[in-house]
């Protein structure tokens, strides 16, 4: 609803012909978003500087194209047509082949014509307005896809299609390990819907397995955990399960998978080093050409993947060494940790302050106080006064 507002207030400048430009050149002004396999092209037409018309164009097989080369090819298919050309035509970008489209243009009428990409002023802000136009009306192409059921996103079907896949993978589950030499073992799963990241829907573990740093017994453990409950809550499973790893973590996924009834649950493994593919069944690792938009969707999801779980593993370290370094010092608990933490706000801040700040700031009895500060700054004189 939001997106169709825009557009309806956008669409006063197809209506009112608002002069402009101070001078009363003829212009065409062009713009273009893209996504995926889709892209909008929006055109300004200003005919005595004032803006007589709007046109779209929605343009499709463009994915992994560069802009400059979808937008040069949308201009010359556009001009092919039409033998109203002006003088000047305002672009968002420099195309390669400026040069040569000015003169065939120029060769079509009886006046030069110059590619224009302007960078400030009145000149630039066409160009952002004819952007935001392009954005948007692209915006509102997805949503009506989107409520279409039946509609696949190209980047999926060639994802079913790459993986034998019984289905588009609509709904797709990536799981990642982070740890280091087994301290503070976290996992990630991420969540993309249609080729998209759902946030909502991302889920962290603590690793509760402490007996050694075994990857394979971590990826067990948050597979069986993460699907035990969807089953019990009767809730959908993924398309696709991805897991961050080669043929052994793909092993102990489809290990527990087959031990909870989901031998047919479509799971890879996808290895970083090489970006090869694991295939329940297949002993050789499969290879996906570097172009291919599976795999880029795939190594997107992955990459989420591994993000979220670095970020959770930091957070839970960084837990680990505040909590750990003051449970060394006699007298402090979990309570008056926790109580310094918030006074104070950081380690940092109560390892700078001096005694009469613990005391009176910190509110410790004063034997505990020393303790605090004999821990911070061993050696120096216990008045600990600064």
């Amino acid at each position: 609803a939001k997106i169709r507002d825009k557009i309806n207030a956008l669409e006063k400048y197809r209506n009112l012909q608002k002069i402009v430009m101070a001078d009363i050149l003829d212009r065409d002004i062009f713009a273009m978003a893209s996504e995926d396999d889709d892209a909008c092209a929006v055109i300004f037409k200003i005919r005595e500087g004032k803006v007589i018309n709007r046109i779209h164009y929605y343009l499709s097989s463009v994915l992994h194209k560069p802009s400059e080369e979808i937008l040069e090819h949308f201009i010359n298919q556009y001009y092919t047509r039409t033998d109203e050309i002006p003088r000047e035509i305002y672009l968002m970008e420099n195309l390669k082949q400026s040069q040569n489209i000015e003169k065939w243009l120029g060769s079509r009428v009886s006046h030069s014509v110059k590619l224009i990409v302007p960078k400030v002023g009145e000149k630039k802000k066409l160009i952002d307005m004819c952007l935001t136009n392009a954005r948007y009306l692209l915006e509102e192409l997805k949503l009506q896809k989107l409520k279409n059921k039946d509609y696949i996103p190209h980047v999926l079907a060639s994802m079913q299609r790459d993986l034998n896949l019984p289905k588009p993978p609509r709904h797709i589950e990536c799981f990642d390990i982070s740890n280091i030499q087994g301290s503070d073992p976290v996992a990630s799963m991420v969540c993309f819907r249609n080729g998209r990241p759902l946030k909502s829907d991302y889920r962290k573990f603590l690793i509760k397995s402490k007996s050694t740093p075994d990857d394979f017994a971590m990826m067990r453990e948050v597979i069986r955990r993460r699907y035990t409950r969807l089953i019990k809550e009767k809730k959908a499973l993924p398309d696709l399960i991805v897991v961050d790893g080669g043929k052994g973590q793909l092993s102990s996924a489809v290990l527990v998978l087959n031990k909870l009834g989901l031998s047919s649950q479509p799971v890879i493994g996808l290895a970083k080093r090489l970006e090869e593919i694991f295939i329940p069944g297949h002993s050789d690792a499969q290879m996906l050409p570097r172009t291919s938009s599976s795999l880029k969707l795939l190594q997107n999801i992955r990459d989420e993947a591994h993000r979220f779980a670095i970020t959770f593993h930091r957070q839970q370290r960084k837990k680990r060494t505040l909590t750990s370094t003051l449970d060394e010092i006699p007298g402090i608990g979990a309570k008056r940790r926790n109580d310094l933490l918030k006074i104070f706000g950081s380690l940092k801040k109560i390892r700078e302050s001096d005694l009469s700040t613990l005391i009176k700031v910190g509110k410790l009895p004063e034997s505990i106080a020393r303790n605090v500060y004999r821990h911070f700054n061993p050696g120096e004189n216990n008045t600990g006064e600064k």
